[in-house]
């Protein structure tokens, strides 16, 4: 079951006021702006932890292939392929593997994994072991997409839940963002992470949401640095209305960190030391 602390404000002069009837007004006026839902979700649904050489399980896994339309509608440079020149599993991760190449018109390949029609769920705690790769131009992601009822919904319509986004030149930051009707693109909804001495690109790091009905919890290894409700947004909440699925990825290039350049290096590599999935005992 769902366990939910309330962080509240607190000062000498509310718990005073306590005492009186008058007080319990104010502090129930308190509680609207500055508290803060945390859930636990304990209850393991899905994983892959990567323990198979080979492909990825296409139980859990499928592909996005080619350059799609405008790159993925971002300006993108690469080409998807499912080939295990740019996705395997090795010694325990995931690897995905950005390369330069000739391929198919594009001068780049990469690979983009989702679990669409094979895994979806609405609610819970989603969150991924990664190492992410360095170098301007590299924009690796771990993030969700609403389901599309067979193509009757478009994006944004449909929601994107973004768990981590991270820009290679930039290795001490990464951001959590939402897109709906009303807020995607340069004007989605966003918060960074920056850590303190330390690089993403370095060491593995947990990302993860615990997403509920009216309110998405954002981390980074356990540190709760966002939350996301339905006052956040300047538009329609879509994430109350049906399950998302799962996108793993590397881009090169695009819109939002430009194109590699002469200090690039490749290949380039995100490691993902597993994925895993929780939803508390009522699925909410």
């Amino acid at each position: 079951m769902i366990k939910k602390h309330k962080y509240k404000w607190r000062t000498k002069e509310a718990l005073m006021m306590v005492l009186s009837i008058v007080s319990f007004f104010v502090i129930s006026g308190c509680e609207t702006d500055d508290t803060q839902t945390v859930a636990t979700f304990t209850e393991l649904v899905m994983a892959d932890e990567f323990n198979v050489d080979g492909a990825p399980d296409s139980s859990i896994w499928g592909y996005n292939i080619g350059t799609g339309e405008n790159g993925w509608g971002n300006n993108e440079l690469q080409y998807y392929t499912d080939r295990s020149d740019n996705v395997t599993v090795q010694n325990g991760v995931l690897i995905i593997t950005a390369k330069q190449e000739a391929f198919d018109g594009s001068s780049y390949t990469s690979a983009r994994l989702l679990t669409k029609g094979k895994f979806e769920q609405t609610y819970g705690r989603f969150e991924a072991r990664i190492r992410v790769p360095y170098g301007k131009g590299l924009w690796p992601a771990f993030w969700l997409l609403g389901d599309d009822s067979n193509g009757a919904e478009v994006w944004p319509q449909i929601g994107e839940i973004d768990i981590m986004e991270y820009v290679g030149d930039k290795p001490s930051r990464m951001f959590g963002t939402v897109h709906g009707p009303g807020y995607s693109g340069g004007e989605s909804i966003s918060k960074s992470y920056e850590l303190e001495n330390d690089r993403f690109d370095t060491g593995f790091h947990v990302f993860g949401i615990e997403w509920g009905p009216d309110y998405i919890n954002y981390y980074v290894d356990n540190v709760l640095y966002n939350q996301i409700t339905p006052e956040d947004v300047p538009g329609e909440w879509v994430f109350n209305r049906g399950p998302f699925y799962i996108i793993l990825n590397v881009a090169v290039g695009g819109a939002l960190p430009g194109n590699p350049n002469s200090e690039t290096v490749f290949p380039q590599t995100m490691l993902v030391d597993y994925v895993r999935v929780y939803k508390n005992s009522n699925n909410q």
